[in-house]
């Protein structure tokens, strides 16, 4: 019965250091819902990456030549259905 009696004991325990944690985490989340919405924001913020001039008119380039491609093969194939219909 000595075992029962200790494995009660740290029941007894357990219960006890949960109920402690249990208030200190209502007592953070009553500190976090006082300061609102902005320390979530901030939490959440991530950095901006930043790129060069010379970066951004790279992928402009790159993004219109592809466009000009794709509309290129558009004509084509609806030139050829407008001939074969």
């Amino acid at each position: 019965m000595d075992l029962l009696a200790a494995i009660k004991r740290e029941e007894r325990k357990l219960e006890k250091e949960l109920t402690k944690l249990q208030g200190k985490l209502s007592g953070v989340r009553a500190a976090a819902k006082a300061l609102g919405d902005t320390t979530v924001r901030e939490a959440m913020q991530v950095k901006k990456r930043v790129l060069s001039a010379a970066a951004r008119a790279k992928i402009s380039k790159a993004t219109k030549a592809r466009w000009r491609r794709r509309t290129r093969r558009g004509r084509h194939s609806r030139a050829q259905a407008k001939k074969a219909g």
